[in-house]
C-alpha cells in the first residue's frame, strides 16, 4: 500500500469518528459553557466571532467550547493546508470562525481541501522536510505532517464528542 493511500485510510476513519458528532450538534451545544473558567467565541463590536486565547497556557487552563474547538481546528487545518499548498500561511487572528449556522459546513470545506491536498502528493512530497509544524525541521517529512493532522484532528473529535456527551447527559 502506498503510504498516502495509508495516511488517506487514517485520515478518513478519524474523520468518520468526529463527523459522527458534528452530525450531531445543535447550535447550543457549539457555545455551552462547561465550566467557570472557559475559552469560547465571543462577537467583537464589528460583529465578527473572536476566541479566546493567550500567548501563554494560563494556569488552570481553561476547558474550551465545542465551537471554540471548532475554531482551533479551523485553524491549524486552514494553516497546514496554506503550507502543504505553498500558499504564505494565515495568522490565527486571520482565521475567522464563521458562527453558529455554518460551522459544521466549514470544517467539512476543510476536510474536502485537504482531501485534494492530499491526493496530490506523490513520494517525493511525503519525504520532503515538513513545513510544519516544525517550522523546516528535518527530522520531519511532509509524511509526518499528514499523520499529524490525523492525530490532531483524532485528538479534536474526541474532546468534541466528550463535551457533546456530557452536556447531553446534564440535559
Amino acid at each position: 500500500m502506498h503510504r498516502r493511500d495509508l495516511l488517506r485510510w487514517q485520515f478518513d476513519l478519524v474523520w468518520s469518528l468526529l463527523d459522527y458528532h458534528l452530525q450531531r450538534l445543535t447550535a447550543a451545544d457549539l457555545r455551552w459553557e462547561p465550566a467557570a473558567t472557559c475559552w469560547t467565541l465571543r462577537l467583537d463590536a464589528g460583529g465578527s466571532w473572536v476566541p479566546d486565547w493567550e500567548d501563554h497556557e494560563p494556569d488552570p487552563i481553561p476547558v474550551p467550547t465545542i465551537g471554540w474547538i471548532i475554531w482551533h481546528v479551523g485553524w491549524w487545518w486552514s494553516v497546514t493546508i496554506d503550507h502543504t499548498r505553498g500558499r504564505p500561511p494565515r495568522h490565527r487572528t486571520e482565521i475567522a470562525w464563521p458562527g453558529d449556522g455554518e460551522a459544521v459546513e466549514w470544517l467539512h470545506g476543510l476536510r474536502a481541501e485537504w482531501s485534494a491536498a492530499m491526493e496530490a502528493l506523490t513520494d517525493a512530497d511525503l519525504d520532503r522536510v515538513a513545513p510544519f509544524p516544525w517550522q523546516n525541521d528535518p527530522q520531519h517529512t511532509v509524511a509526518h505532517m499528514v499523520a499529524w493532522v490525523n492525530a490532531e484532528l483524532m485528538k479534536n473529535a474526541a474532546e468534541i464528542g466528550q463535551l457533546r456527551l456530557v452536556r447531553a447527559a446534564q440535559a
